[in-house]
């Protein structure tokens, strides 16, 4: 993700050019990063590390696309070098070997409702509303009817969770699942009106960064610094969730955002890492390990996670370094 684009595909919607790094500083190394959505408060942490990264020499920018299907064919196709996802049926399914290399988020999600639901088994047959079809909330639900033994109703789609939230308080929708922070907001505000039902731990991926490992192979240099930039962040977040807004570029993308984003950057980040939505160290193994069994019961995996192979979806080098 980051500041300047010298190609734009057809296909999304770029981000306007954003100050902070020159053209003349494209150059073939420039690594190529497909966004699953635009800039936010939820990716303010990522562009902390982009700008440590681009401190110790990476040469980046970003594109955002607008939805993970299309960051992934975007890594698929070449046209880009690292995305945002968590691509594991395009892993099974691709010739291409993709590989993730840090976690970025866990799939802390939460299923709210209307007064009408008081658990996860009122659910049986009722519709509900997710983000994409084949994405993380489609993931969860999935595994809701696996683990309680459900069978939702019909399944409409809204992409983000604010959105859904609005469906919800304007009577679209009497049932949805959303993230944390968005849960938070609605519950502080509207809390009297709807339930959040208990829903077991997760600690699979949510948001993830993959690439062709050939790729990342012939680009070590800048992978291992993009994930040493990320480490730091994530660590350092971890003890003080403050420092994300500190240190937000207020020329960059998150800086440009509404004042009154900016001005929650640390309730939110607070809120994240107290509700453990982040690895401190990457997610590594036991985010591996957690995938496998999360995305195999969610049928977008093939084969039983005992047998599923982690060094099929992960390449660990560049996070076993940044961490020892």
């Amino acid at each position: 993700m980051k500041n300047l684009l010298r190609k734009f595909v057809t296909t999304i919607t770029a981000i306007p050019l954003i100050a902070g790094l020159a053209v003349s500083a494209v150059q073939a190394e420039t690594i190529k990063i497909a966004l699953a959505e635009t800039p936010s408060d939820e990716l303010a942490a990522f562009f902390v590390a982009l700008d440590r990264a681009k401190a110790n020499g990476l040469d980046y920018e970003w594109t955002a696309f607008s939805d993970e299907e299309l960051a992934i064919q975007a890594v698929l196709s070449g046209q880009m070098d690292i995305g945002f996802g968590t691509p594991y049926a395009a892993m099974q399914k691709s010739k291409a070997p993709l590989r993730i290399v840090f976690q970025l988020s866990k799939l802390k999600f939460f299923p709210v409702t209307s007064k009408k639901y008081s658990k996860l088994e009122d659910m049986n047959g009722e519709p509900i509303m997710l983000h994409s079809r084949g994405g993380g909330t489609d993931s969860i639900a999935n595994v809701i009817e696996d683990k309680v033994g459900i069978k939702f109703g019909e399944r409409s789609y809204v992409p983000g969770s604010s959105n859904r939230v609005a469906a919800l308080m304007a009577g679209q929708t009497e049932a949805t699942i959303i993230d944390l922070s968005n849960k938070n907001k609605l519950m502080k505000l509207e809390g009297d009106k709807f339930n959040v039902l208990p829903m077991f731990e997760v600690d699979a991926s949510d948001e993830a960064l993959f690439a062709n490992l050939d790729w990342i192979k012939a680009n070590e240099k800048s992978v291992d610094i993009f994930v040493k930039a990320l480490v730091s962040v994530w660590q350092d977040m971890s003890k003080d969730p403050t420092i994300i807004s500190r240190e937000t570029n207020p020329d960059g993308p998150i800086g440009q955002l509404p004042k009154e984003i900016l001005a929650e950057l640390d309730g939110f980040y607070t809120d994240a890492v107290e509700g453990g939505l982040y690895d401190p160290n990457g997610g590594g193994r036991k985010a591996a390990q957690a995938d496998m069994e999360w995305y195999s019961a969610a049928g977008q995996l093939t084969g039983d996670a005992a047998s599923l192979n982690i060094e099929d979806f992960w390449y660990l080098a560049p996070l076993d370094a940044a961490t020892k």
